[in-house]
């Protein structure tokens, strides 16, 4: 399974290139990044390297054509002797089609990697109901993997990427175990979910009670309409056990995303999450909006003509990339 820290840096030095590129953000402030860390030069490294290649399709090629009245702006390093692709979205969507293979761990166009070697998985955009030996019962949300080992003493489910919420059946002689990142969740009977997003894991308790034991300290106990969230790697501590809207936090299982008082960037990464591309903010001033609304999750096309009516933003479509400019 891929390192999700390194897929988290993939992303950001992806996002800083857009956003040069756009005019958004200063090479200056790309450069402060990337110096941040050895792993930080190294995505940026292979970032440049993905951009270099930018207009060698056809689908550039196309998107250079179709685009090319709109004027060369946001030209992006070209390799020498190279004809240059001229317009932003012909140079991005060529980007974006030439590196679908190169992305496929980050972007989950295909699903998670992991699920290459889990028992169950799900496609971005998929949700998938199973039935463990049990008689306990597995939702499945979008580019999720999941295996399954089941004993004498204890019930045992390897979350591997994604997000699932659990159904247990009551067996006090086996708990029910899910393991996620550097932590488990136990539990006998009761009914939550456990989200396994980047470097950090959250679980939310619909019924009863179950006991989450992060690698950075003792168990906690969390009771229905509690959650808590550690961090993946096992370094950070975990938070305490705090109120959630439940309902609000496991509305993708009625098919709704619920967002209230939102920053956009986190409604536009929630809405990546469900897509074989990615949603992308290319704006820093319009990160922080706030979005307030229930949206279909099957309808995504009419949640961003939702946001673009109620938000100072326009919706750029690219293939494998949605821009909010």
């Amino acid at each position: 399974m891929s390192d999700p820290n390194h897929s988290v840096l993939d992303e950001e030095a992806l996002d800083w290139l857009v956003r040069v590129s756009f005019g958004t953000a200063r090479p200056a402030e790309f450069a402060a990044w990337r110096a941040r860390s050895p792993a930080h030069e190294t995505a940026a490294r292979a970032a440049e390297t993905l951009w270099r290649e930018i207009g060698q399709t056809e689908t550039a090629a196309a998107f250079a054509r179709r685009e090319a009245v709109r004027g060369p702006v946001a030209r992006l390093p070209q390799r020498p002797g190279r004809r240059p692709v001229m317009g932003r979205r012909a140079a991005l969507g060529g980007a974006l089609a030439a590196s679908a293979a190169a992305l496929v761990a980050g972007s989950g166009v295909l699903g998670p990697l992991a699920g290459l070697t889990a028992d169950y998985a799900t496609r971005p955009g998929e949700r998938r109901a199973v039935a463990l030996p049990d008689g306990s019962t597995v939702l499945l949300n979008t580019a999720t993997a999941l295996s399954v080992d089941f004993g004498d003493g204890e019930r045992r489910i390897a979350l591997k990427a994604g997000e699932a919420f659990f159904e247990v059946a009551k067996d006090p002689d086996r708990p029910f175990l899910v393991v996620a990142r550097a932590g488990e969740t136990r539990a006998v009977g009761t009914a939550f979910a456990v989200r396994a997003d980047g470097d950090a894991v959250q679980v939310t308790v619909s019924e009863g009670i179950v006991e989450v034991t992060a690698a950075s300290g003792e168990p906690m106990r969390l009771l229905a309409g509690q959650g808590v969230s550690y961090g993946g790697d096992g370094r950070d501590p975990a938070s305490r056990p705090h109120a959630v809207n439940e309902a609000a936090a496991t509305a993708w299982r009625r098919g709704k995303l619920i967002f209230n008082q939102r920053p956009l960037v986190e409604v536009a990464a929630e809405m990546s999450r469900y897509r074989s591309g990615r949603v992308m903010v290319a704006n820093p001033d319009l990160e922080r909006l706030p979005v307030t609304g229930v949206f279909e999750l099957d309808d995504q096309d009419g949640t961003l003509r939702a946001i673009e009516q109620a938000l100072p933003v326009k919706v750029l479509h690219l293939p494998l990339l949605t821009l909010l400019r």
